[in-house]
């Protein structure tokens, strides 16, 4: 007789039949677990809607989460009944953690120049992207050598947020550098493949499709981690040579803006929001920005047109027509 598969098992089985990532599959999990300890770890099989609501409305009264956290553990459970138990519920109504309305940080011009000034090598590179062609961190890092079009000056961003592809701008002013980079990486590349490695993760569908993909050339990631690790997902001991952390990123860009005496809360994500101003104070209309950037809904883009010249920015203040 065959053991019933535990139920964050078939949480994992669930998520990765789906082809979500590797990062929702964790946060999924997570949840499960939290869900289950928070009603003194009984099986959801035995709860159901009552149980959610009184559990979205602990995250939020007595959590003081914030409302992305909140949906984010709804989103978890609702496929953990739908996806892996089966038993759809319908509508849920909890106590809903208020969503704050906050503006983006964004950086001149002269800020941006400030902070790239103060980075070096990888990193440089990577912020010259975020800002040159508008990328999400966890995009750029997934940014694979086919992805980038040296001669239509342009990158392929393949399942971004939402599961979307979609092209952005590339910036011409780094093609030898990012080439001079690529140079590197497949020297890298080549060392691996001398030694016995030289694999790269790839979607599963993919992976069966084309087995000898994960070895070759094309198919390598622009940024490499500096180590070899195994497949978080695989049962194999086999050795990849992922992409470079986000952690190495962001604390080599909130180093620079501290150098660089920026008064701003600056990430790596600040100069995607420079870039969707800056590309809006210079006249690009907003569904151009809105397919650069990737947003579903161009209400997502709207916010930048109030960090723009043309929002408050743009408005002379009347103590500036005084003569003093």
């Amino acid at each position: 007789m065959t053991q019933k598969r535990k139920l964050l098992d078939r949480v994992r089985d669930a998520v990765r039949l789906k082809k979500y990532s590797y990062r929702t599959e964790k946060a999924y999990v997570n949840w499960a677990k939290r869900y289950i300890l928070f009603h003194q770890k009984r099986h959801p099989e035995e709860m159901g809607r009552d149980e959610i609501e009184a559990f979205l409305t602990h995250l939020a009264v007595e959590g003081n989460v914030a409302a992305s956290t909140q949906n984010q553990a709804l989103s978890a459970l609702l496929f953990l009944y739908n996806e892996v138990l089966r038993k759809p519920l319908g509508f849920v109504d909890v106590t809903w953690a208020k969503k704050p309305v906050r503006l983006p940080v964004v950086l001149t011009k002269k800020e941006v120049s400030a902070v790239i000034e103060h980075l070096s090598g990888v990193s440089l590179l990577i912020a010259q992207l975020l800002y040159g062609s508008g990328l999400r961190l966890t995009e750029c890092l997934r940014l694979r050598v086919q992805d980038v079009d040296f001669g239509q000056k342009i990158l392929f961003v393949r399942d971004g947020k939402g599961q979307k592809d979609r092209t952005t701008t590339f910036p011409e002013v780094i093609v030898a550098p990012m080439q001079s980079h690529l140079h590197s990486v497949k020297q890298l590349h080549h060392e691996d493949l001398q030694q016995g490695f030289g694999c790269v993760p790839l979607p599963t569908a993919l992976a069966r499709k084309y087995p000898n993909a994960e070895t070759e050339w094309l198919w390598q990631f622009v940024f490499p981690s500096a180590n070899l690790s195994k497949n978080p997902r695989g049962a194999d001991e086999k050795l990849y040579r992922y992409h470079l952390h986000e952690s190495t990123v962001q604390r080599a860009v909130r180093q620079a803006a501290k150098v660089a005496k920026i008064g701003k809360r600056v990430t790596p994500h600040t100069f995607r929001h420079s870039f969707a101003t800056h590309l809006l104070e210079a006249g690009y209309d907003i569904r151009t920005i809105q397919e650069l950037l990737g947003h579903k809904d161009v209400k997502t883009t709207m916010i930048y047109t109030h960090v723009a010249n043309r929002g408050a920015l743009g408005v002379r203040s009347p103590l500036d027509e005084l003569t003093l």
